[in-house]
């Protein structure tokens, strides 16, 4: 493992406790709290979701999660918590690497675009 990958993955245990190490752990947390609304991006190049769509300057990146696969390192994924200008928070799933669910650039410059404002894991 090299120092790149170690404080990636230091960087991941500081951001989840203990008993979240999974995405599906993630999950299940999320939708206890009723964050379960889940943003997907359309063929219009926005978000849609909570019965809303989405452009990059409607949401807030609130919080990030970043998982590697066990057995491939090159399966990823990363879980966005959202807050939109309602103060309804829901997430966005990216699936990447060798699996990625997203063809072309358009998702990833859409992420790009959503303003990041972290908050403390314990106000989630």
């Amino acid at each position: 493992m090299n120092q790149n990958q170690e404080n990636r993955n230091q960087h991941q245990e500081d951001m989840m406790p203990s008993e979240m190490r999974t995405l599906s752990e993630v999950l299940e947390k999320l939708k206890g709290k009723g964050y379960d609304n889940e943003l997907t991006f359309s063929d219009h190049g926005k978000m849609q979701g909570m019965n809303k769509i989405y452009n990059p300057e409607d949401l807030t990146i609130i919080k990030t999660f970043r998982f590697e696969g066990m057995s491939d390192p090159a399966d990823n994924a990363a879980l966005y918590l959202v807050k939109d200008k309602d103060d309804d928070i829901g997430y966005i799933m990216d699936i990447y690497g060798s699996n990625s669910d997203h063809a072309g650039a358009s998702f990833d410059e859409f992420l790009k675009k959503i303003p990041v404002k972290d908050i403390e894991h314990n106000q989630i």
